[in-house]
């Protein structure tokens, strides 16, 4: 024992020291990579801020892609870049004002996101999360199929508020106790544990705050001065994402029928031990307490355009409102995504950055001779999306390229950069291609062949129908 132990610490440490020598390699080659495309593509007529810059992007798409560096991390290193060499007179011979790459931290969409977690973290502290899916379950009966659809329905519409990783957990653990009761061959647990996976991916598509490349999408649009309001987004993404949800649905009701005409659903009654009777109506308290902020915020958020108090503004209310009377406490807050804030405030500042520097307008000027037919641009553009997704985050993916679309249709604006970013959730190709598919995958009652079939229809099926509708509502 005392042999295999010993066998067992020297193998954990090599596998260490390789993991370390991978990413100095990774990281080693992006740096020398992002030099040479620096040096290849830069022009003569380039200033020191244009080089800069145009040596960031490579860089910071060189460690997005070989995850040499956390992405979160990346988006810091490109705000510190940003400072110290745009900046300081050290590095550049004409230092510029670069107050406006650090306020990508405050800007709107960062506020809008914070709203979101607070929301979503005083849900899952009160329990709210689970009492809305145990109702929603008790409306569809114990018919495999219905049951299906109603998880599916369930699961995209939380993770339209939360985080769809949250939202993704938070379900499988409610259907686990299920899940054992079937065989180990079960059609039905593989449908039900791909129904949850995908419909967390697809219902971040409805909001804003459903998944950062939705609120990339819109900080970079609003930087160049095109504003998508909270409403106007969900007009864009809730019938893509429903539609997306029940094509899903119907798919894997056909390619994993299901061996067996009944659910037994005693699993879904939550024996709450060790709870005591004096303390229930302090907790019915704290979770209409939740559903009221919920509402108020959700009803100043759509109806922006009415009131015109600014989203960031509205932001604040589940903030306060929520660590103010003691839903949320300090330890919650720790446990916030924080590392999406940071990488989405990195990817508006990298972005900003090309614009205000002048590279966005060379580019332009560039490419005005190649007359690539737009809606063929739009399907390249919405595949890539899908292809570099399954392999890298889709925040920094969206974050790639979303600026490059802006800069490639500058009279078209909204139409590319929406494309990818709600093309950035059709990923579901394999088991590390999203969070959500990654807690499926983790159960172990799941093969990674299970997820190439329902891979390949969201991830043709989707960009398809999102391109489809983004030129209906176009037109």
């Amino acid at each position: 024992m005392a042999d295999s132990r010993t066998a067992t610490t020297r193998l954990t440490k090599i596998q260490r020291v390789v993991a370390y020598q991978s990413r100095i390699i990774y990281f080693l080659s992006s740096l020398l990579l992002a030099f040479f495309l620096t040096w290849k593509l830069g022009d003569p007529s380039f200033n020191e801020s244009q080089n800069y810059v145009l040596f960031l992007l490579f860089f910071s798409v060189g460690l997005w892609v070989t995850e040499a560096v956390p992405p979160f991390a990346v988006g810091i290193m490109i705000v510190g870049f940003l400072v110290f060499s745009l900046g300081s007179d050290y590095f550049n011979t004409n230092p510029e004002s670069v107050k406006k790459y650090v306020n990508t931290w405050s800007d709107s969409v960062m506020w809008l996101l914070l709203g979101g977690f607070f929301l979503a973290e005083g849900m899952k502290k009160v329990g709210l999360d689970v009492s809305l899916f145990k109702f929603t379950l008790h409306r569809f009966g114990t018919k495999p199929g219905k049951l299906l659809l109603g998880i599916m329905l369930s699961t995209a519409a939380v993770s339209m508020i939360m985080s769809n990783t949250a939202t993704a957990a938070m379900m499988v653990a409610m259907v686990t106790p299920m899940l054992a009761q079937l065989g180990d061959d079960s059609n039905f647990r593989r449908s039900l544990l791909l129904g949850i996976a995908a419909a967390a991916t697809l219902g971040g598509m409805g909001t804003v705050i459903g998944s950062p490349p939705n609120a990339i999408a819109v900080g970079s649009l609003e930087n160049v001065g095109i504003r998508i309001s909270f409403t106007e987004w969900m007009v864009f993404g809730i019938p893509i994402s429903i539609l997306l949800v029940l094509l899903t649905w119907w798919f894997l009701k056909r390619l994993f029928p299901s061996e067996i005409n009944e659910v037994e659903t005693g699993f879904i009654k939550v024996q709450e031990v060790g709870k005591e009777f004096v303390f229930e109506e302090e907790e019915n308290l704290r979770k209409r307490i939740v559903l009221i902020v919920l509402g108020i915020t959700a009803s100043l958020w759509l109806t922006n355009n009415l009131h015109g108090i600014p989203v960031a503004a509205v932001s604040g209310i589940p903030i306060i409102l929520l660590t103010m009377l003691g839903i949320i406490n300090a330890d919650d807050v720790r446990q916030l995504p924080w590392d999406t804030l940071m990488l989405v405030a990195g990817g508006l500042s990298l972005g900003l950055a090309i614009s205000e520097t002048g590279l966005a307008a060379h580019f332009i000027g560039q490419l005005q001779h190649f007359n690539m037919n737009f809606y063929i641009m739009l399907i390249v553009f919405a595949l890539i999306t899908v292809i570099l997704s399954n392999i890298m985050s889709n925040t920094a993916t969206a974050t790639i390229l979303i600026p490059l679309a802006i800069i490639l249709v500058p009279g078209k604006s909204i139409v590319l950069p929406m494309v990818i970013g709600l093309s950035a959730s059709c990923a579901f190709f394999l088991p590390v291609s999203t969070p959500p598919s990654a807690i499926a995958f983790s159960t172990g009652f799941l093969k990674q062949s299970d997820f190439r079939p329902t891979g390949w229809l969201i991830g043709l099926a989707g960009p398809i129908l999102i391109i489809l509708w983004m030129l209906l509502l176009e037109g």
